[in-house]
């Protein structure tokens, strides 16, 4: 089964938790602090894996989570650093954020790697917050929680050549006959429903991979028909062999056939304009197909007099030879890489973001006789700190005071007693004191 499309959720490894210890050692008085830091969680990689050529994997699995770090121990030992999980994907796989539609990496490349989750940082252990007035300190900070993010993958298949078409034309029957491809071959329309791939063997010592595509039609880059479920992979193409019916066994005319892909190709994206392009000008082995094709040749030679035309036919295999020959010679004088620069949201830009833990703006609710207090600084600070010991509650107090947030209180009207609310916790305000 071809899945081009898959929604996945990640969760980074947590980091691991600091430790609060003391150093208890014979004939060593006053050991003094000895918690290690927790370890660095796990972050989540995507791997490019050019063995893979669909999203199929992703149908069954849609949770990855990450390793989390190693709780610090004693003797101010470091807990250990999770092992990163990676994810394999195949060439040509675009990763998207869902929540802001963020074009985060497009990796086209055999063992291209990116972090999409981040894990969380290790918490510090007591022996990092010890000072000159504080040689004995009980604090020690929780583990960063990892990132959490839903991803959008979208996958453009990576092929040189791609066939183009209205339905029935032959372009599957084409891919069948130079290729060891098996597509779904059928006397009526969109009988192919997923990008069929295969390699072609030139017979010189020359090789590229054809795709056939679905069969478009007008409307195509709205929707109608197939539309961009598959347009979009015509973008990663090279070069591009449009098969027009020289037959018009469909009732259609060859030349508003070979119009009608253009602008359709066109207006999903300019750039596929610019493309090379082959006209493969098939069934040539019916009925006034010669009569059709010099009509043809006349009309295109007054829009594009460079496009190539080259009359084959799938059954008779005709022509075929040539076509491949022609078509290797195009790849030969192109760069490597596919083109993508043309799809306006693939450009490269920077995106400056705030931190919510360096935002110090924080708001202040009275809910009967309680404030709630909502900021997400305080948020993190208060998900770090372990808040076990009445010294974590004095430091909390401390920031507290320094953001503003005792003025903002009494301006509400908090007076001793006054239950205040921060997260899951409840403290009681007392004034003139140093911590709540």
């Amino acid at each position: 089964m071809f899945v081009d499309k898959a929604k996945i959720f990640l969760k980074a490894g947590n980091g691991g938790d600091g430790l609060v210890a003391f150093r208890r050692e014979k004939f060593i008085p006053n050991g003094g602090p000895a918690g290690g830091d927790g370890g660095r969680g796990g972050d989540i990689i995507f791997r490019v894996d050019e063995g893979l050529r669909t999203l199929m994997d992703f149908r069954y699995q849609r949770h990855f989570k990450g390793n989390p770090g190693i709780k610090g121990r004693s003797r101010s030992q470091h807990g250990a650093n999770a092992e990163d999980s990676y994810i394999r994907i195949p060439p040509g796989t675009i990763i998207m954020d869902d929540d802001t539609g963020e074009v985060i990496a497009d990796l086209t490349r055999h063992g291209q790697e990116i972090v999409v989750a981040r894990g969380g940082r290790g918490g510090r252990g007591n022996c990092r917050f010890a000072t000159i007035t504080n040689k004995a300190p009980e604090i020690a900070e929780n583990g960063e929680a990892g990132q959490e993010r839903y991803i959008l993958l979208e996958l453009k298949v990576m092929a040189d050549v791609g066939l183009v078409g209205f339905p029935s034309v032959g372009k599957s029957t084409l891919l069948s006959v130079v290729s060891a491809a098996t597509p779904k071959i059928g006397a009526y329309h969109f009988t192919t429903i997923t990008p069929n791939l295969g390699v072609v063997d030139v017979g010189d010592s020359r090789s590229f991979v054809m795709a056939d595509l679905p069969g478009l039609i007008e409307g195509a880059h709205e929707g109608i028909g197939l539309g961009h479920e598959f347009l979009r992979h015509v973008e990663r193409t090279r070069v591009i062999i449009h098969v027009v019916d020289m037959s018009g066994s469909e009732g259609r005319d060859p030349y508003e056939d070979w119009v009608n892909i253009n602008e359709e190709l066109k207006l999903y994206n300019p750039g596929l304009e610019k493309r090379p392009q082959i006209v493969a000008a098939n069934k040539m082995d019916m009925p006034e197909s010669e009569e059709n094709l010099a009509s043809f040749r006349e009309q295109v030679k007054l829009v594009r007099p460079d496009l190539e035309i080259m009359p084959i036919s799938s059954l008779t295999r005709k022509g075929i030879q040539e076509l491949l020959y022609r078509a290797t010679d195009l790849l030969d004088q192109l760069v490597i890489e596919p083109v993508v620069e043309d799809v306006p949201e693939l450009k490269e830009r920077k995106v400056y973001k705030l931190d919510p833990k360096d935002d110090d703006s924080f708001t202040v609710v009275r809910e009967n006789d309680a404030f709630i207090i909502t900021s997400a600084k305080i948020e993190h600070l208060m998900q770090r700190m372990q808040l076990n010991s009445h010294e974590a509650i004095l430091k909390l107090g401390r920031i507290l005071r320094a953001m503003g947030v005792d003025e903002e209180l009494r301006k509400r009207g908090a007076v001793d007693g006054t239950i205040v609310r921060l997260g899951d916790f409840e403290f009681e305000f007392v004034e003139g004191s140093s911590y709540y």
